[in-house]
């Protein structure tokens, strides 16, 4: 495979000057198509908007309170930082020897091998798809949620939405963001900085301000915000501690999403593992942070934050130290953050939604696969998107077990297509050339971490969050993911019609393929013309000498 220099400001294709980045994407088998206009740092900006710190934390410390309380939010949180750096360094290796839109799908049709690479790819592909889809679900329900609980701290609690409500916010939601990741791709690349800096302002207001305000009563020893375990949920301390692994896991996630904008970054094969890494450790330390301030600022009455009438946790831990108006104040600032981190998930998501349409892996392709003249962005990808976004909201009238089956999904689709290629990269056979940012002997054993990690908490996140559950308190996680894994396996095995008789993998790959191929076919025919000239020039001379 061939590899640019990352340095190199431009390269020369005959008479047309191109950048080393489209050289590089032509080397792979893919042209140009995106305008290439965020930075380094505006990639990184992506990552870590889609992870948004307190947002996320206001969104899922739901699961972490009745599992283990204060404790379990300090010291899960830290727990899972280090395997989840495992999980970035791993992905920011793949990432820098081939950066594309498609990145796992193509990664696992490269590596497996002949017999096996469609089928995982095309796995891959699907799981990796309806994992950055689930995520935008996720993300602006949640932000719904947030919206409607500042209504009802506005109003004294008078209000409280019903689910038709929350659901209607949520559909607002995703036609605001569907129209932003519609423009132009410079204006997307420049909001990064904003997002970057608001995201790590809330931070520092969370860290330093709710100490500051929080009341005497409401203030922790370190013995209880450290030491203190709390289990609401019926399940034993050590699986009730596991299980609030989901809010960090949640919270730290999407490492691919850099990866799915690599087409239109510049330098991408060292901005692509830069923004991976460093968004998951920056998010680690800020992430433990914010924990240890509520930890130590929330109160003792776990079941009072989990059950207040407000309807969320984090937003019940804000108006007991800062009053009602200091509550909205901040909490109108987490809204907006978390604003931001739904386009940044649409954004992400529409471009693995395209990539996998260019390679004819989804229904409708050719409808998907359209870049629009104007924008030059893929207008319909990001539409398609929301609409199924849209669907997967439409749990939430089957109550509140549904809905978490969303969040849960966001994680382990995501986990089963970064599994699949770490894997193939070191069991099957192939000539994996690293690029700029490789890990040399610790590829390895840092892999093996990060996969064993990734398959143990699926398995962990398929589990209900009480004990003798009903069918309403049933996690429904299984049921979406298999769900979706069936109807990909099954439209890839249909008779006649199914992706087994025509989805042959990448076209960027097959491309490759073809090239080298017709280089290789060239070259032998060279030299058997060559030794045959030469058999030709040894008989002149030996006539000549007779």
């Amino acid at each position: 495979m061939a590899t640019a220099k990352p340095d190199a400001a431009q390269v020369e294709d005959g008479s047309v000057s191109i950048s080393t980045d489209e050289a590089f994407l032509a080397s792979l088998g893919y042209k140009q198509e995106f305008k290439r206009c965020f930075s380094k740092v505006e990639l990184f900006g992506v990552s870590f908007s889609i992870i948004g710190l307190v947002p996320s934390i206001a969104s899922v410390c739901v699961y972490a309170i009745p599992n283990g309380g204060p404790s379990a939010m300090v010291w899960g949180w830290a727990t899972c930082v280090p395997f989840l750096a495992c999980i970035g360094l791993a992905m920011g290796e793949l990432g820098s020897a081939m950066p594309t839109s498609g990145g796992l799908y193509y990664w696992t049709f490269t590596f497996s091998s002949p017999r096996w690479r469609c089928l995982l790819s095309w796995i891959v592909g699907y799981a990796n798809t309806i994992g950055l889809i689930a995520g935008v679900a996720s993300v602006d329900y949640g932000l719904a949620i947030q919206i409607l609980a500042a209504a009802s701290i506005g109003t004294d609690m008078a209000f409280a939405p019903t689910t038709a409500q929350i659901f209607g916010v949520y559909a607002a939601l995703l036609v605001i963001h569907s129209i932003i990741c519609s423009i132009g791709t410079r204006f997307l690349a420049r909001m990064q900085n904003v997002y970057i800096l608001l995201n790590i302002l809330l931070v520092l207001a969370v860290i330093v301000a709710l100490p500051a305000a929080t009341p005497k009563e409401f203030r922790n020893s370190a013995n209880y915000a450290l030491g203190n375990f709390t289990n609401l949920s019926g399940w034993t301390d050590g699986f009730a501690f596991i299980l609030s692994f989901l809010s960090p896991l949640w919270t730290i996630g999407a490492f691919d999403s850099s990866l799915h904008i690599s087409e239109e970054a510049t330098n991408s094969q060292t901005a692509v593992p830069f923004a991976m890494i460093w968004s998951a450790v920056l998010a680690g330390v800020l992430g433990w942070g914010v924990n240890v301030a509520l930890a130590f600022n929330m109160g003792t009455d776990l079941e009072g934050i989990v059950s207040n009438e407000i309807g969320q946790p984090l937003a019940t831990i804000f108006f007991n130290s800062f009053g009602k108006t200091g509550t909205l104040v901040l909490w109108s600032f987490l809204v907006i953050v978390q604003f931001m981190m739904g386009s940044s998930t649409l954004l992400a998501s529409s471009r693995q939604t395209f990539a996998f349409a260019r390679d004819g892996g989804l229904p409708f392709s050719g409808f998907i696969y359209r870049m629009n003249p104007y924008t030059q962005t893929p207008v319909n990808g990001v539409w398609i998107a929301a609409l199924v976004a849209l669907l997967l909201g439409l749990l939430g009238f089957a109550g509140e077990s549904a809905i978490s089956a969303i969040f849960a999904v966001g994680v382990v689709a995501l986990y089963v297509s970064y599994i699949i290629p770490i894997v193939a990269r070191f069991v099957f056979k192939n000539n994996f050339e690293p690029g700029p940012f490789h890990l040399g002997r610790y590829s390895l054993p840092i892999a093996a971490i990060a996969v064993s990690w990734m398959i143990f908490m699926s398995v962990v996140f398929l589990f209900p969050l009480e004990p003798n559950a009903t069918a309403n308190e049933m996690n429904y996680t299984v049921v979406v993911f298999m769900g979706v894994l069936f109807f990909s396996l099954t439209y890839y095995f249909f008779p006649v019609y199914g992706g087994i008789h025509w989805f042959k993998g990448p076209v960027g790959v097959l491309r490759q393929e073809g090239f080298a191929e017709k280089a290789q076919n060239f070259e032998s025919e060279s030299i058997e013309a060559s030794e045959k000239v030469d058999e030709v020039l040894t008989g002149v001379k030996e006539l000549e000498r007779g």
